[in-house]
């Protein structure tokens, strides 16, 4: 901290966090040394402002058919800047121009999912995330791509052959599935 003459006795602290409990004390110094601090003064809120730190690690994707999931990593508490704090969740298909705006109301919200039948498998879609408080709306992430809900896989695997190798063992194999915005990514094949 600055230093101040020995005939001032006040002085303007500033730096400080938004919306953030303090207490100060103060030391006298010379020549000689640093003197024992004062005891602390009493705690002392500083006002709200405008949050300006976005949430970050904008993800998501998965959830079921017709659902965009989206998760962010969220904000915490020191720098939410005010009360009334919660997200703005903003997304649009790729390559669309209008944007649709959900406001999640929640400190600890972590995630959104916008639940529609018209969103087909795997879309991509644009997503920004924002924060906003009291004091109003504060800044937006950048653009993350996020993929909408995958369907069933629409197509059976093809060339389905069976091998005797012993008595109690069948070999069985197959030619695996492509991918495409109609399968989906193929987690696991079930033999029966």
């Amino acid at each position: 901290p600055e230093v101040i003459n020995g005939r001032t006795h006040k002085a303007t602290v500033v730096d400080l966090s938004p919306w953030v409990e303090y207490e100060f004390r103060v030391v006298a110094s010379n020549g000689v040394g640093i003197g024992e601090p004062s005891r602390p003064s009493a705690l002392l809120k500083t006002k709200a402002a405008v949050p300006v730190v976005a949430p970050t690690n904008i993800s998501g994707g998965g959830g079921s058919r017709s659902e965009l999931v989206i998760t962010w990593e969220p904000v915490p508490e020191e720098l939410q800047n005010g009360e009334g704090f919660g997200y703005i969740v903003v997304f649009r298909p790729l390559g669309s121009t209008t944007w649709t705006k959900a406001v999640v109301a929640s400190v600890e919200a972590s995630q959104y999912v916008y639940r529609n039948e018209s969103i087909t498998p795997l879309s991509p879609f644009e997503v920004k995330v924002g924060v906003y408080n009291n004091e109003g709306e504060g800044t937006l992430s950048s653009i993350s791509i996020v993929y909408s809900g995958e369907d069933e896989p629409q197509i059976a695997p093809a060339g389905t052959s069976a091998l005797s190798i012993s008595a109690a063992e069948v070999e069985v194999s197959w030619q695996p599935i492509a991918w495409n915005r109609h399968t989906g990514r193929v987690l696991g094949y079930e033999v029966r």
